[in-house]
């Protein structure tokens, strides 16, 4: 469709008949449109093949060579979304239905009516044209939301990038440790995305978002005094207190965030879950809300086992590491009261993938 007239853009129409008289008549009818003829379903094709951007077609169904079935089956094959009008002098209601199931909009019978005709492909004309709108607006929708979560993309990595940066200006961890953790919950959340356990379904969005929240663990520990924080020995009681204070002090520090915006961010509401609740062990004993089992959030349960296996094979100032395999054999130690056994299993099978990524 190409300029406006009268309210409707003009269309390319292509008339399919082997009757002169009728495809001199639908000229006559729509003169104010640009029409091609065709004779019969293989010439049709042949100028389908020449004019794809064709509007409408107008089909009869008794032709020599090509009737209008086989055309419309040959047609389909072309991948085209153009609305087919049959015209036809039969009053079988069979074919009526035949034509409609292989796709044809509308049924007129001759002998043809001016008037009746011109309304008819004006109503399907409107309807394309009109489709074609919603089409292109629903495209320049798409765009605008692609941009848009490109945009949001981009601050979630410059807010977790600060956050994590005043980690390591603590000398609480290292930018190593950011890559480290995203490295393990990609890997552990991708193997459950395939192997696909009831009710622990991930979306690629969520997914994304575990990735890139799961720096922020232990964000609270900013808050944590050095004297505590950064002890080289063992903690005395008051001093565990303090330390595990860590999580409720990452959580205020994002409710605030949350509060601040007009309204709640996904990955920052996956992040404060995933800090409220990556220290709950799978028996209940853990910590702050000593939640039990499948009440614990998955994001939770999968920061466990990662953040577990990051302290073991990491250097700390009041510990050595551990290496890949004693690490593991630590952690099936624990591994009935801590984690969850299909994440931890799920963990299991990645441990390969996760030291090859880890010496890139």
């Amino acid at each position: 469709m190409r300029h406006i007239q009268g309210g409707l853009k003009v269309a390319l129409i292509l008339a399919i008949d082997d009757a002169a008289t009728d495809l001199t008549l639908i000229q006559y009818i729509l003169t104010n449109h640009e029409v091609i003829l065709a004779r019969n379903g293989e010439q049709g094709l042949q100028q389908l093949e020449k004019h794809p951007q064709t509007d409408l077609i107008l089909l009869d169904l008794h032709m020599p060579v090509m009737d209008g079935f086989t055309f419309m089956d040959r047609y389909h094959e072309l991948n085209l979304d153009i609305p087919i009008i049959i015209l036809t002098n039969t009053e079988e209601v069979a074919m009526e239905i035949q034509g409609l199931e292989k796709g044809a909009v509308d049924f007129i019978r001759k002998p043809l009516n001016f008037k009746a005709l011109q309304m008819r492909i004006d109503v399907q004309l409107r309807l394309k044209q009109s489709t074609e709108l919603i089409k292109e607006h629903n495209r320049h929708l798409e765009e605008l939301v692609e941009k848009r979560t490109r945009e949001i993309r981009r601050t979630n990595e410059i807010t977790i990038n600060a956050l994590v940066r005043l980690l390591e200006v603590r000398n609480i961890e290292t930018s190593d440790h950011a890559r480290r953790t995203k490295i393990m919950m990609e890997l552990l959340c991708k193997q459950l995305q395939k192997v696909k356990p009831i009710g622990y379904e991930l979306s690629d969005k969520e997914i994304q978002e575990l990735i890139d929240t799961a720096p922020l663990h232990d964000i609270g520990k900013v808050g944590i005094p050095d004297r505590v924080l950064l002890k080289p020995g063992k903690l005395d009681p008051d001093e565990i207190a303090i330390m595990r204070e860590h999580v409720n002090k990452g959580v205020e520090a994002l409710d605030y965030s949350i509060e601040s915006e007009d309204s709640k961010i996904s990955f920052i509401e996956m992040a404060r879950t995933l800090i409220a609740s990556h220290h709950e062990w799978y028996d209940g004993s853990g910590y702050p809300e000593q939640l039990r089992g499948l009440a614990i959030p998955l994001s939770g349960r999968l920061m466990a086992v990662i953040d577990v296996y990051d302290a073991l094979t990491s250097k700390r100032v009041y510990k050595e590491k551990l290496d890949q395999a004693k690490a593991i054999e630590v952690m099936k130690m624990e591994a009935d009261r801590h984690f969850d056994p299909v994440v931890f299993e799920a963990f299991l099978l990645v441990v390969p993938q996760i030291n090859m990524r880890m010496q890139e």
